[in-house]
């Protein structure tokens, strides 16, 4: 692991909108990683902001720099699926900022979101990996994600199919 830097994780609020947008949006104009093919705007993206409130089973877990107050990525529970029986069920996700990589920033954010989920109803925990992506899938494993599936050629972008692992995590 490189140089570990002083992070704080904290929820995310109104302020970090446009952080975590540009953020998203690399990912989006880069890579295959996520299948949004058009960068957003922070307004647009407010909704998703908005739906991952301080507390319950959907948050938004923000790492920051505490030297420059730098946004280094985020880490997410969303729902899984609508329908009401899916509600024990969560999505997980990380992003981090170009450059934040390989320093701990996304073992900090999943050790801090699974702590969190630890006193909510959730029972399962599901993360969606575009391949290949060898980093997503070694944080994973590293939190006890075991793959259970593979839609192959499920998205397209850039020209080219690819396809994504799903892995899932017993939380109770």
């Amino acid at each position: 692991m490189s140089e570990r830097m002083d992070v704080q994780v904290r929820a995310g609020g109104e302020g970090d909108l446009t952080a975590l947008t540009d953020i998203y949006n690399h990912y989006i104009r880069e890579t295959p990683i996520t299948f949004d093919i058009n960068p957003i705007t922070p307004d647009e993206r407010r909704p998703w902001l908005l739906s991952h409130p301080e507390d319950g089973p959907h948050r938004l877990l923000v790492a920051q720099s505490a030297g420059d107050g730098r946004v280094l990525g985020y880490a997410t529970s969303s729902p899984f699926r609508p329908k009401a029986a899916y509600a024990t069920s969560v999505e997980t996700s990380i992003y981090l900022a170009p450059g934040s990589s390989g320093r701990g920033v996304g073992t900090l954010l999943y050790t801090a979101l699974f702590e969190a989920l630890a006193g909510e109803d959730v029972h399962r925990a599901y993360a969606g990996v575009t391949l290949p992506n060898e980093a997503s899938i070694r944080i994973h494993r590293r939190f006890g994600f075991q793959q259970i599936g593979v839609y192959e050629e499920v998205g397209r972008k850039f020209g080219a199919y690819h396809d994504v692992a799903w892995l899932e995590k017993r939380l109770s």
